[in-house]
């Protein structure tokens, strides 16, 4: 029998260390199931995602003002 008291609180469970909880995103109906919930829940997007389809999630994500954890993944800067 495993003994009880190795796992964290409820109220903790699955909480970053920036104080919310995060949500995977593929798309953008994934960006408007957090919209109401942007202070309790962060968005991480896919590692499979284009930097096409991530610059416009990105560009989204601002704009409800939801907080990305990945933000600077997989884009460049451009060069002139």
């Amino acid at each position: 029998m495993p003994s009880v008291g190795f796992r964290s609180a409820v109220e903790s469970r699955d909480i970053l260390p920036n104080g919310f909880r995060k949500i995977l995103v593929k798309t953008e109906d994934d960006l408007n199931t957090i919209m109401m919930h942007n202070r309790l829940y962060c968005a991480e997007l896919s590692h499979t995602l284009s930097s096409k389809t991530r610059k416009r999630l990105l560009e989204k994500a601002n704009e409800l003002d939801i907080k990305v954890t990945n933000a600077n993944a997989k884009l460049r800067a451009e060069e002139n």
